[in-house]
């Protein structure tokens, strides 16, 4: 794979979008339209997240992952669609991949509130946390902590975006408000000797489904389960440009944020409401050429409330993006078909959508 540099990322910083001062505005406004429009990713500086809590949070993660499958096995919760709770290797199947699952288990919980009638609606998307009996300790505080930390600066990123579109400031936080927003720990898995250099990725190209991505970076774990440095060039994140005539495919460029930063990633959601102004970032977590590493790392995932309309917002409505996004649908329905696609929840989910009382008038006949 091509190792483009990633310096040309632009760098957004938070403290400019709070100072209220014009020319720290546009200039934080410039450098999200470069970022989300061409890479459809930016790194974020001044974000909030703490580095000492979340290197304590990633040992917890350790101690939790090192239990046997058989104790984890429970916070397993596929009637759940895996969106609460732990999701067990092999389990998530990128939609434009290969068809390989992803090299990782995972733990999910909500950060923020839940919405007692969106539960009500979607109640696979809105469940409360599950937790393990006996969490290492920080486990729980720390993920949570975490999250609501990176919802913060999603939130600021997004009144961002709003303003660099022109747009009125709270467009996008306004539609995700008590959204199904979660957080996910990571721990991608090691490749054995035979697995190495023959095409296994950590995880598949795809894009998010969602409407923002939240990434506070992770580290690498040696063959003993020690943080150490990466162990080659080719192992990490790399995302997908924008097509261009010059490059028909876009460019490979490396994810790796500058010290001191964090990644934000444009989501499907986002692309949608946009028009394509802001792309979907196809990225890619390669896994390295030696075997017996890991990777622990963290997402948070910020939706669009499941009532929403998905559909291009009114100035975006051109041709092109209303052929490219068209029909209009329901983010709730639109995350159920995901979950499908990607095999978290079942193909019986879709049953869930549309009517499902067809059989009453075979019933009030056998009545009669």
């Amino acid at each position: 794979m091509a190792d483009t540099s990633s310096m040309n990322i632009p760098t957004v910083d938070l403290l400019d979008l709070a100072s209220g001062e014009p020319a720290r505005l546009e200039r934080a406004a410039a450098a999200l339209r470069e970022a989300f429009g061409v890479f459809g990713l930016v790194f974020v500086k001044n974000h909030g997240v703490d580095a000492p809590a979340l290197e304590r949070f990633y040992e917890a993660f350790s101690a939790f992952v090192a239990r046997p499958d058989a104790e984890k096995r429970p916070l397993g919760r596929a009637d759940l669609w895996y969106q609460r709770g732990w999701t067990p290797p092999n389990t998530e199947v990128a939609v434009a991949g290969n068809g390989q699952p992803d090299f990782k288990e995972c733990y999910f919980a909500a950060p923020t509130p839940t919405d007692p009638q969106s539960a009500m609606e979607f109640p696979e998307l809105y469940p409360e946390n599950i937790w393990p009996d006996n969490a290492p300790p920080f486990f729980q505080e720390g993920l949570l902590t975490m999250g609501r930390a990176l919802h913060e600066a999603g939130l600021k990123l997004l009144r961002g975006a709003a303003l660099a579109l022109n747009l009125p400031q709270d467009t996008f936080t306004a539609a995700c408000e008590k959204a199904p927003h979660v957080t996910r720990a990571l721990q991608y898995l090691p490749l054995g000797p035979s697995q190495v250099n023959t095409g296994i990725l950590w995880g598949e190209e795809h894009t998010d489904f969602n409407l923002l991505t939240l990434l506070p970076g992770g580290r690498f774990l040696d063959p003993a389960g020690r943080p150490a440095a990466k162990p080659d060039d080719k192992s990490g994140l790399y995302l997908r440009t924008r097509a261009t005539p010059e490059a028909p495919q876009g460019e490979m460029v490396r994810g790796t944020a500058p010290a001191g930063c964090i990644v934000a990633q444009v989501g499907q959601q986002l692309e949608i409401l946009t028009g394509g102004t802001f792309l979907a970032t196809p990225h890619v977590i390669t896994a390295p050429g030696v075997p017996g590493w890991q990777r622990q790392s963290a997402a948070h995932f910020m939706h669009v409330h499941t009532s929403q309309v998905l559909f291009p917002l009114p100035g975006f409505r051109t041709p092109e993006a209303v052929a490219n996004y068209a029909p209009p649908v329901l983010a709730g329905t639109y995350d159920i078909k995901t979950l499908v696609d990607i095999g978290l929840a079942p193909p019986a989910a879709l049953d869930k959508l549309g009517y499902r009382h067809y059989d009453r008038l075979n019933r009030m006949r056998a009545t009669s």
